[in-house]
């Protein structure tokens, strides 16, 4: 495929198999991912990888009781508001148990952390979907990036100073019957486009 035809026919991946990515694969994401676009070139993201079963599991618990904690308000994002219903029923599994979560840091004091953290995601998922691999993005931990909880959990990964959570991503192989993921296009019903000559 070109890559327009890998953009148009990215879709997320919510289901995933439980085997590891392979290194190769796996680490030509995360260069894509590096290989962003940052302001000022400041390259201030900062990858922290996660393939560890039991780690993944103690956050994916931690994130359900956390959010079990909470309520949820009238206006409030759809996708904030099923979090917390989910985790309130219990065993929310926040990152669709993916054997590999890599979450973005940036610092916090930096003005342009969730514009640098977008485009480093963006290009992992488009890498992803070239490899043929299934990647969702997770904004849970985003939601979260003042929980004490959360962010004492996550300090031991070797979060550094002033660095907060701006998004993740999930990613694996999908588990559908021929193990690729979804291609099919959604219709553009939204992003209106203003040509100005």
């Amino acid at each position: 495929m070109n890559t327009l035809e890998i953009i148009k026919t990215r879709r997320s991946t919510r289901k995933f198999k439980p085997n590891a990515i392979e290194s190769e694969d796996l680490n030509q994401i995360i260069e894509a991912g590096r290989y962003a676009p940052s302001g000022g070139n400041s390259q201030t993201s900062h990858f922290i990888v996660i393939q560890n079963k039991e780690v993944l599991d103690q956050l994916a618990q931690l994130v359900c009781q956390e959010f079990a904690k909470m309520e949820i308000v009238e206006g409030m994002y759809k996708s904030m508001a099923s979090s917390i219903y989910q985790s309130k029923n219990g065993n929310y599994r926040f990152h669709y148990n993916a054997p590999c979560l890599i979450v973005m840091f940036n610092q916090e004091s930096y003005s342009n952390n969730i514009a640098d953290v977008s485009c480093c995601l963006e290009n992992m998922m488009i890498m992803a979907s070239a490899k043929d691999l299934g990647s969702v993005w997770i904004n849970q931990l985003k939601w979260l990036n003042e929980n004490p909880v959360i962010v004492d959990y996550l300090s031991q990964f070797g979060v550094e100073k002033g660095e907060k959570v701006y998004g993740a991503l999930a990613l694996g192989y999908p588990d559908t019957e021929d193990g690729k993921p979804n291609r099919t296009p959604l219709p553009r019903t939204g992003n209106k486009v203003t040509f100005v000559s």
